[in-house]
């Protein structure tokens, strides 16, 4: 995964200006009533490129949101933080729970003043717990887990669950049993079973 620098101390007028307009949109998202049309247009102007469904609660920061692409039906629950420098991408579906950091860049050891960036990406369905952290260039497979307060330093395989710090291998995620479809104009009674039988 290719990484990139930008020296923050040579930023154009129309980045800074961009960075400028996205931290005052940031503001007044937070201070603004959920469930508002306001706050929907708020939330869908700081994230242009965001799926139908999705939803982003505050208190929201987030540095650069406009490489942040969010696509549908994604849950993103309050304080998350997104350094979004060297993009980020949550696919469907994904869940994120409270106070998760997603952070694509860091700063150089030597020239602090260059960060450098690479993309952090969220598969479809992931879950990503309450205060988890995942760095840069990381990788989320698709439904996998990533258990509350971790730091994820490295990929993670689709269906498994993670934990720690740094955050490990617990286990695999079996496939979900296949269960019969009930048909409603049957009147079955179930006794307390599902369609599984649990």
């Amino acid at each position: 995964m290719k990484e990139t620098r930008i020296d923050v101390t040579k930023q154009s007028a129309e980045e800074l200006a961009l960075a400028n307009e996205q931290a005052q949109l940031i503001f007044k998202f937070n201070h603004t009533m959920p469930d508002t049309p306001e706050y929907d247009g708020l939330m869908h102007k700081i994230f242009p490129a965001m799926g139908e469904g999705s939803r982003v609660s505050t208190p929201l920061t987030a540095i650069r949101p406009h490489c942040v692409e969010i696509g549908k039906n994604v849950v993103i629950m309050p304080g998350c933080l997104m350094m979004a420098a060297g993009g980020i991408k949550i696919c469907d579906g994904a869940l994120i729970a409270a106070n998760v950091q997603l952070i694509s860049n860091n700063h150089d050891l030597y020239e602090r003043q260059v960060i450098t960036c690479r993309p952090v990406y969220i598969g479809k369905n992931a879950w990503i717990g309450a205060g988890a952290t995942i760095l840069p260039g990381v990788t989320i497979g698709d439904n996998a887990v990533v258990g509350a307060a971790s730091v994820v330093t490295k990929d993670v395989a689709p269906d498994t669950i993670v934990a720690g710090n740094p955050a490990k291998f617990i286990r695999r995620i079996q496939p979900q049993a296949e269960c019969a479809v009930i048909n409603e104009a049957d009147e079955m009674i179930q006794l307390g079973l599902d369609s599984c039988g649990d």
